[in-house]
């Protein structure tokens, strides 16, 4: 059977008022148009045709399956065989990571999606590497979408700027479940437990920038309730644990009797 290939469409949504959602296929002919870097991707890159089956998501929790019916070299045209939604999970990681230069950005942001960061939010540190450019949110989205298509992950995460530093971020996470500070400082500091990962509701992980944090960023964080725990006794730099964290948080997420585990969980060959 051939690869089954999958297409970012926004406009999903969209159809699925039309009684095409859930388990359901459409028995109307519902069409979609992809244009832009999809289309060039389908037709000039893959060179698929009429006729080929393909996948479609909106990164809103929609996925579909869909036929190719027309292309050229601007738009295809397809029809949508089904449409279906799938529920956004109960552990909910949002991933604050402090802006710098340094970071490689497009690796972090394709692992963020593959491990189901709910949101990603980057922020201006005291001693961050440079200042957060105005359209960070923008240029982070096809590297995101990338991820998506790569891991089918039907949920893209939301992307947020703090440029007001780290006061801001501590601010819009206040009504959080849960607040982690991972801290390189072993002493002290408890190991994380998979208790305290991937529980139910928004959990934030706050990642300081190479610099470290200011004593006044460190203050705020303890004085707002933000536990810290230890990852490990590895200096690691700052989007390597930040994939560290979303990677145990979705290990942890995915443990039997957690909400988010797999309906059928695998079981232990039994013993001759």
């Amino acid at each position: 059977m051939s690869e089954i290939h999958t297409f970012y469409a926004p406009d999903l949504a969209a159809h699925t008022a039309a009684g095409t959602s859930g388990d359901q296929t459409a028995e109307t002919c519902t069409h979609i148009v992809l244009e832009g870097q999809e289309c060039k991707h389908l037709v000039s890159v893959l060179r698929l045709g009429p006729g080929a089956e393909v996948r479609l998501m909106d990164g809103m929790g929609h996925v579909a399956r869909a036929r190719v019916e027309q292309t050229d070299k601007k738009k295809a045209i397809l029809s949508l065989m089904d449409v279906q939604a799938v529920p956004r999970p109960s552990s909910l990681p949002v991933m604050a990571l402090a802006f710098s230069k340094a970071v490689r950005r497009g690796f972090f942001l394709e692992k963020a999606v593959e491990l189901g960061a709910h949101e990603v939010w980057l922020w201006q540190g005291d001693h961050s590497q440079g200042k957060l450019p105005a359209d960070a949110r923008d240029s982070w989205q096809a590297k995101m979408i990338a991820g998506c298509k790569q891991s089918s992950n039907p949920w893209l995460p939301n992307v947020r700027a703090f440029s007001k530093g780290l006061a801001e971020v501590v601010d819009a996470a206040r009504d959080f479940e849960q607040h982690i500070l991972p801290w390189e400082m072993q002493h002290d500091v408890p190991m994380v437990t998979v208790n305290e990962l991937g529980q139910p509701g928004r959990t934030i992980y706050i990642i300081g920038p190479e610099g470290g944090f200011s004593q006044r960023e460190l203050d705020l964080l303890s004085s707002s309730g933000y536990r810290a725990v230890s990852f490990g006794q590895r200096i690691l730099r700052c989007e390597t644990a930040a994939t560290l964290c979303l990677g145990l948080h979705w290990w942890a997420s995915q443990q039997e009797g957690r909400p988010d585990a797999p309906r059928e969980q695998a079981q232990e060959p039994k013993q001759q």
